[in-house]
């Protein structure tokens, strides 16, 4: 545990903020888990409000209206996965970011004291690579669960318009 305390602290800010973007992001999946648990336990409920709000409209419309009703609870229920999405597509370039300012570090240090002790450039490298590791952790993560949250929302969303159209 210190020594990853010591890499954090090493990385630097950037760090902290991918940090900071992971426990949003982890946040919002286990919310996104809970949510989807009781959307799929509620199906039926959420069924019986399409029905009643298909139901509101002409026979000409009744089409239109359930795909509308259908796309505002599944719209409703992917609250929060844009995030989810950003987060995992500015990870690696934070840890990008972070990759540019750790060489840059090491050749003013080389540029202020020379090539003759490898330690003098060896901190800069190291921010480089601790960085780009930071940013990548954090990234596969949530892509991977964008990803299956998306997939879950579409499985779903597929269900509900089969029954919906059973019972029309």
């Amino acid at each position: 545990m210190l020594d990853m305390m010591h890499y954090i602290d090493r990385g630097g800010i950037i760090v902290y903020i991918l940090i900071g973007l992971n426990i949003i992001g982890f946040t919002i999946m286990v919310w996104k888990f809970i949510v989807l648990a009781i959307a799929r336990w509620q199906k039926e409920k959420i069924i019986k409000k399409i029905l009643s709000f298909v139901g509101e409209h002409n026979l000409p419309t009744k089409q239109t209206s359930m795909q509308n009703a259908i796309d505002a609870q599944i719209k409703s229920m992917e609250f929060g996965l844009n995030t989810v999405k950003t987060i995992a597509s500015i990870a690696p370039l934070l840890g990008l970011l972070g990759t540019v300012v750790g060489v840059l570090s090491a050749f003013d240090a080389i540029s202020q004291q020379g090539l003759g002790d490898p330690a003098v450039f060896s901190s800069g490298i190291s921010v480089a690579l601790i960085t780009t590791v930071a940013g990548l952790i954090v990234a596969i993560p949530h892509y991977i669960g964008y990803n299956y949250f998306m997939s879950l929302l579409d499985k779903i969303e597929i269900d509900i318009e089969k029954e919906v159209l059973e019972q029309l």
